[in-house]
């Protein structure tokens, strides 16, 4: 009778054997999986929410935030902070949704801007001006009653620009650096014309003022050099068409937003602009990383026209015509987030979509975070979508 034997030491090899040839299946799955996300860089966000939230997908949203609800809210983002500003109160809540500080304000026209990680409140034709981070605040300013707030920005680097009216002068804009002392590192004031915004790109301050030439009103932006003390710019540019309603910063461009046009300038000189061809512009929002968007109307009224992302020379980079309401828009990262009436949409740069959400609730606005998640906005609580 013969005996079989089995060789032991080789039966051990087998688990382990294919435990790697597992391991090496899973990992060639995992680099196809990534290559297809990682083609239009969404896939790192994907990761990051996943690790974050420990979930990748969330269809019906998470209330993570409850407030006071009141008709004049307004609303801004510090990483996953949330500032609410309304009328009677200035808050900020951390991402526990947990109230981190508060303070009662008295405000007619609430403000509400945010950038560098700092919001800035302030009352417009008011004399209260405030400014946070996630921690609290950081500074508040009280401007004389015949000296009242205009309006206020932040660049990406927290510097603060604040313009109001100026006793003996058609306007100024004070600039505070981002350490945020009391005193103002520069000042600039106007002789000649109404100052409307101010804003800091690298180290020039970029004045918009109003004028008339040959019987008609032309906004104009002045570059000012923070390290001077001069009331004439160093370089200036006219934008003929339209009046300017806001500015802000797009890849070191300065960008103008008016009723009639988008326009773009570097160093004093105009290097793109788009046109709205006879459209009224209903929202705009300059948060997103290489794009400005546009809510453009056909008419004055109604819920017909088209939403357009703009890139820093003017170009369109994308287009889609919209025949439904639009609640609320909001671009940060390489996404934009759309709130109609029944649904939250949430693009990428070019408006090709990229998540959905139906079955929205109260929410009526919504802000837009650089990892794709959402923060949807109701009369009193926030919840949260991720896509």
């Amino acid at each position: 009778m013969s005996e079989k034997r089995v060789d032991k030491s080789k039966e051990g090899r087998r688990p382990i054997r294919s435990f790697l040839s597992f391991l090496l299946l899973l990992a060639a799955v995992l680099l196809v999986v990534l290559l297809a996300a990682y083609r239009d860089g969404t896939g790192f966000d994907i990761l990051r929410r996943y690790l974050h939230y420990g979930r990748s997908e969330q269809t019906g949203g998470e209330t993570v935030y409850h407030y006071e609800a009141a008709s004049k809210n307004r609303f801004a983002l510090l990483g996953e902070s949330l500032v609410v500003l309304s009328d009677a109160s200035l808050s900020l809540y951390n991402g526990a949704g947990e109230e981190v500080w508060s303070a009662p304000v008295t405000m007619t026209a609430p403000a509400l801007v945010s950038g560098g990680g700092r919001a800035a409140a302030y009352d417009v034709g008011g004399t209260a001006l405030y400014v946070l981070d996630q921690t609290g605040l950081l500074l508040e300013l009280t401007a004389d009653e015949e000296e009242p707030y205009i309006s206020a920005t932040l660049n990406k680097n927290g510097e603060l620009a604040v313009t109001a009216q100026k006793k003996g002068y058609k306007g100024s804009v004070k600039v505070y650096d981002p350490a945020l002392e009391a005193e103002p590192i520069f000042e600039f004031k106007s002789s000649r014309r109404f100052v409307l915004d101010g804003y800091v790109v690298g180290n020039d301050l970029a004045a918009v003022s109003l004028g008339q030439e040959n019987g008609v009103f032309v906004s104009s932006v002045g570059l000012y050099d923070l390290s001077k003390d001069a009331e004439e710019p160093q370089a200036s540019y006219n934008i003929s068409d339209g009046l300017a309603a806001a500015m802000g910063e797009l890849e070191g461009r300065t960008a103008v937003v008016t009723d009639a046009s988008l326009t773009f300038a570097a160093g004093g000189e105009i290097t793109g602009a788009y046109s709205y061809d006879g459209a009224y512009l209903r929202d705009y929002d300059l948060g997103g990383t290489g794009f400005a968007t546009l809510l453009l109307n056909r008419y004055r009224s109604g819920s017909v026209g088209r939403l357009v992302t703009v890139d820093k020379n003017g170009e369109a980079l994308g287009t889609l015509d919209v025949r439904e309401e639009v609640l609320s828009i909001s671009a940060s990262g390489r996404y934009l987030a759309v709130l109609y009436a029944d649904r939250l949409e949430v693009y990428n740069q070019d408006l090709q979509p990229y998540a959905a959400l139906r079955g929205i609730g109260s929410a009526r606005e919504v802000l837009m975070r650089p990892d794709g998640s959402v923060l949807l906005l109701s009369g009193g609580s926030a919840s949260l979508f991720l896509p």
